[in-house]
């Protein structure tokens, strides 16, 4: 495999340094935090396999509590419906017991393979990894946010202008303008108006798509004049060598201009497959090929299981990634565990594994 380290990134003036202290050793690096992610967590820590979950996104829950929270799903065994962020907390609260670490708001960026067979994974926050096994679970590939439409955004990106808060220590003190009516423009309204010099929340038009409670707690902080809401669009922004001093904001009345120093646009995500395409992994129309008996690629020890895989047949359900990653499971303890063998068991039999769980 050759390794595809990209050129260092350039440093932000407001984000979350990275670690120094060298790469963290783990049995397996999952990537992705969505269903089939998490019940990969699941599934490898029934088996003693430690994992350390990587996603681009903020939060767990992937497509399911990023684009549909509320959206009721009715084909999940023995769940007549539940919604993405409800299926999301009750697999959180499965994998407890086995106390993975997340990293949230990294993308992999770099992987190469050791001397040793290990794996050393980078991400775009300067973290590394050396894994045994990694396990994409990337659903159909990089969430990326959807870049406004305004004229030089770009020279403000990684600068005053982010799609994500890595660390909210980094926004205190300055004049914040959130853009959107989601439930990540409503979430990062209420997080950072503590830490906020100003914040203003901008939306199209005076209704949201975010849940009810977060709505009824922004109004309430509009009414204390804690956050300022206004609707409107924004059509320009004005600062110098990437840094915001200021924005236009079209309104109903005319066009007016906000002190800003840090601006947060929530216009939701696109999904590419990103630098997953340039690890050397056999594609099938720009997904991953594995095979049905252990659901691993064409490179020994890297797994790639629920939407983001190919094979003949495919379904591209919740279902079917769960599945997935019971047999990934299996495959992926031969690596971790060469000399140990493997004795298959039911939860609802084996005391060893109910002691695992924490079942009394």
């Amino acid at each position: 495999m050759m390794d595809t380290t990209p050129a260092a990134p350039e440093t932000s003036d407001i984000t979350e340094a990275a670690s120094s202290s060298g790469p963290i050793e783990t049995d397996a690096i999952v990537i992705g935090a969505g269903p089939c992610g998490l019940f990969a967590v699941f599934e490898l820590g029934l088996l003693d396999i430690k994992s350390h979950v990587v996603d681009i996104l903020d939060r767990p829950g992937g497509q399911c509590a990023e684009l549909y929270p509320e959206k009721p799903i009715y084909d999940v065994p023995a769940l007549p419906v539940v919604t993405g962020q409800e299926l999301t907390d009750r697999l959180m609260e499965q994998i407890k017991p086995f106390g993975p670490q997340f990293h949230f708001n990294e993308r992999i960026d770099s992987l190469s393979r050791e001397a040793d067979g290990r794996f050393r994974l980078m991400t775009d926050a300067g973290t590394e990894f050396l894994a045994k096994v990694v396990v994409v679970a990337a659903g159909g590939g990089s969430f990326t946010p959807k870049r406004p439409p305004l004229n030089g955004i770009e020279e403000y990106e990684g600068r005053s202008v982010f799609y994500s808060v890595r660390k909210i220590e980094t926004m205190r003190g300055h004049d914040i303008v959130i853009v959107g009516g989601g439930d990540s423009a409503l979430d990062w309204t209420l997080n950072l108006a503590p830490v906020a010099k100003s914040l203003t929340l901008i939306h199209r038009r005076d209704e949201f798509r975010a849940a009810p409670h977060s709505v009824e707690k922004m109004r309430k902080l509009v009414e204390e004049s804690t956050v300022r809401l206004l609707i409107g669009q924004v059509t320009g922004l004005e600062g110098t060598n990437g840094h915001l001093s200021a924005l236009d904001v079209k309104t109903a009345s005319g066009t007016e201009r906000i002190a800003c120093t840090a601006m947060l646009p929530f216009f939701g995500l696109t999904m590419k497959l990103g630098p997953v395409a340039d690890w050397g992994l056999n594609l099938h129309e720009n997904l991953i090929l594995v095979d049905t008996e252990r659901f691993e690629t064409n490179e020994h020890g890297i797994f790639a299981i629920g939407d983001i895989n190919w094979y003949p047949g495919k379904l591209k359900l919740i279902l079917s990634g769960f599945h997935e990653g019971a047999l990934m499971a299996q495959a992926a303890h031969k690596i971790v565990y060469p000399d140990k063998k493997l004795l298959f068991q039911y939860t609802t039999s084996s005391s060893s594994l109910q002691k695992k769980l924490g079942v009394k």
